[in-house]
């Protein structure tokens, strides 16, 4: 992949990290962005309340991921690192 591509697709990530970190704030969580894969495939790491929480797959699969491949359908998973 390209420099420029990598670039693009980073800022979108975070981008669409950014529209759902209020969401996980306002539970006490917060959410980083560990790297972008080069098959694509985003590590993030779930921190604050988030951290250890039973529900935190769930958030990450069906909250997170899906906002991610929304905003930038090049990505094939989100997953915790």
């Amino acid at each position: 992949m390209k420099t420029s591509e990598n670039t693009s697709i980073k800022e979108k990530v975070k981008k669409a990290l950014d529209r759902i970190r209020p969401y996980l704030q306002s539970d006490g969580g917060d959410i980083e962005l560990i790297e972008i894969t080069d098959d694509l495939n985003v590590k993030v790491k779930l921190t604050g309340a988030c951290h250890g929480c039973p529900f935190s797959m769930q958030t990450l699969k069906a909250g997170v991921e899906q906002a991610i491949i929304r905003e930038v359908p090049e990505i094939k998973s989100v997953i915790s690192a």
